[in-house]
């Protein structure tokens, strides 16, 4: 029976390798092709020569520059939270893991949009202290754009930094301290030293994602005219003059940016890592702090969550609550037609949220399917084509979102003649399910990894079929991850922007670029009303998904 299965599954790794090649690889290969070959020869005169031009090399800069502050910055606004939230009392309060993650679970645009709306001359910040005038001048700069991505980001420094912080022994500390080190010596010569990899790692990170965002740079770093990889790669790809070679040569280059990173991290990761957990129980002992220190703790946590979350969303709910901007936040001067609006005579709105729904639900659930179906083939095989199939399931976690859009659209024009499926709805579902199949393989990799073989031999040895076997032991122990896979899809999915801007079909709008056309085009409380739709249905959607998954764990 079993010489039987093995081939099947076999089989099916050689079926899946074949459509993550056609889906992954191809558009990755064809933006490298398009990078180098002109008029169907070779030129790498016409790259070199996109590559030197002044504005570009400029813009590398700005790129690299813009990465370094946010790592800089993120780090200075983490660092504190990490260690208070690890060595002292303020760890008893798991609400702030939660709390934390707003930022980062908030889309950058409409973050960035709310801090527009709130620095910008006349605005909100100015119509509460009118003494604030020309602060404007201070936030649109450089500064301001570090600040925005740095409050984006931070929470991923964070959690990398106290879960490396839980994992160090108080008994290190306490040694420093019995041989006469005090708290700083303690601080520079044990605990920074064994933070060093793990923070690398959050910082190369962070550096990645920053050069791999487009909202932010595409809201407040064109307002100050601060051009990066990912507004340049798209405007060449949008902007007539269309240029797709000029496109593919700016992705090549930031993909080896990103490559260049992610090999450095493996490299610390092997390096600078120190085995911290044994089997030897060990204790944490919390960091007692005066009540001067405590009061200061708490002053820099309320600071830090006003700034992060309190102010964007503050100006993203009141403007959409705004009667006449004119008359800004005076009394009598809110209501709820702007909401209104959106389901009533406002037919793109209602349109847009239609699309989001559905691109987020067929994507979600084909990448459910495919990423299920990748991790039972990989880990039911022993070929070394698995490794290959689970590497390239997982290609697209590596590489910005901007790059795979374009590669996909230069390889679905070239074979536009036998799949026409560019122009379409389909070539979205399409980029949707390339650009989050890593999501559903690697939670659902996580729940498989955690079931016993002797729960499969169990049930081979009282006489189970495999497909009785996959139906009533596998699938129901790996369904909590196939779910929470699906939701996460379903989330990033509903408010994705840099896809439906390159790839959307002809007068289609998502929730996304109806934002940002609301906003860019003067409609800006229609806009925020839409953009609260969309933090609420993500939100709760999120708030559902974990509820759910309490409940399992309780009925366990």
């Amino acid at each position: 029976m079993k010489k039987m299965i093995r081939p099947r599954r076999e089989l099916l790794l050689a079926v899946l390798a074949l459509l993550l090649v056609f889906l992954i690889v191809c558009p990755v290969v064809s933006i490298f092709a398009k990078a180098v070959i002109y008029d169907g020869r070779l030129d790498l005169y016409r790259t070199w020569q996109t590559l030197s031009q002044s504005e570009n090399a400029q813009m590398i800069a700005n790129s690299l520059l813009l990465g370094v502050l946010v790592v800089l910055l993120s780090t200075v606004i983490a660092a504190p939270l990490a260690y208070l939230f690890s060595r002292t009392k303020f760890a008893k309060y798991r609400v702030f893991d939660i709390i934390f993650m707003i930022p980062f679970m908030t889309p950058p645009y409409i973050a960035s949009m709310g801090w527009i709306l709130f620095m910008q001359k006349k605005g909100l910040l100015q119509q509460l202290i009118p003494a604030a005038a020309g602060s404007e001048n201070v936030f649109f700069t450089l500064g301001g754009l570090v600040m925005v991505m740095s409050l984006h980001v931070f929470p991923f420094m964070l959690t990398i930094l106290k879960n490396a912080m839980l994992n160090i022994p108080s008994s290190l500390e306490e040694a420093g301290a019995v041989f006469g080190a005090g708290f700083g010596a303690r601080l520079r010569k044990v605990f920074l030293p064994l933070l060093s990899g793990n923070y690398a790692i959050g910082a190369l990170l962070v550096f990645v994602k920053t050069l791999s965002e487009y909202g932010t740079p595409a809201t407040l770093g064109k307002r100050i005219g601060f051009e990066v990889f990912t507004t340049e790669i798209h405007r060449h790809a949008t902007v007539a003059p269309i240029d797709f070679g000029g496109s593919a040569a700016l992705s090549s280059v930031l993909v080896g940016i990103c490559l260049c990173m992610w090999f450095l991290q493996n490299y610390i990761t092997t390096r600078k890592s120190y085995n911290l957990v044994s089997g030897k129980g060990s204790r944490r002992v919390e960091q007692k702090l005066s009540h001067s220190a405590t009061a200061a703790a708490w002053g820099y946590i309320v600071l830090v969550l006003a700034v992060a979350v309190g102010i964007p969303y503050f100006s993203v709910i009141s403007t959409s609550l705004i009667n006449l901007r004119g008359y800004g936040l005076t009394p009598g001067n809110f209501t709820l037609a702007h909401y209104a609006e959106l389901f009533t005579e406002n037919t793109k709105g209602i349109s847009a949220l239609k699309n989001s729904i559905f691109l987020a639900v067929t994507s979600a659930t084909i990448c459910a399917v495919l990423g299920t179906l990748l991790v039972l083939a990989v880990r039911g095989s022993r070929s070394r084509l698995r490794k290959v199939v689970e590497a390239i399931g997982l290609l697209p976690e590596m590489l910005p979102g901007i790059v795979l859009v374009i590669g996909i659209m230069l390889f679905w024009n070239q074979i536009y003649h036998v799949l026409p499926l560019y122009n379409t709805m389909g070539i979205m579902v399409l980029a949707y399910v390339v650009l989050f199949l890593p999501y559903t393989v690697q939670y659902v990799t996580s729940s498989f990894t955690q079931i016993s073989d002797s729960l499969i031999a169990a049930g081979r040895v009282f006489g189970g079929k495999p497909l009785y076997i996959l139906r009533h032991i596998t699938l129901p122990l790996i369904s909590p991850g196939i779910a929470t896979g699906w939701m996460m899809t379903f989330i990033i999915a509903f408010r994705e922007l840099v896809t439906a801007s390159l790839i959307a079909p002809p007068n289609t709008l998502v929730v996304s670029t109806y934002i940002m056309r609301e906003f860019e085009q003067g409609s800006v409380s229609v806009g925020m009303a839409m953009a609260v739709l969309c933090v609420l249905f993500t939100t709760t959607a999120l708030l559902a998904l974990n509820a759910a998954i309490d409940r399992s764990s309780k009925r366990e």
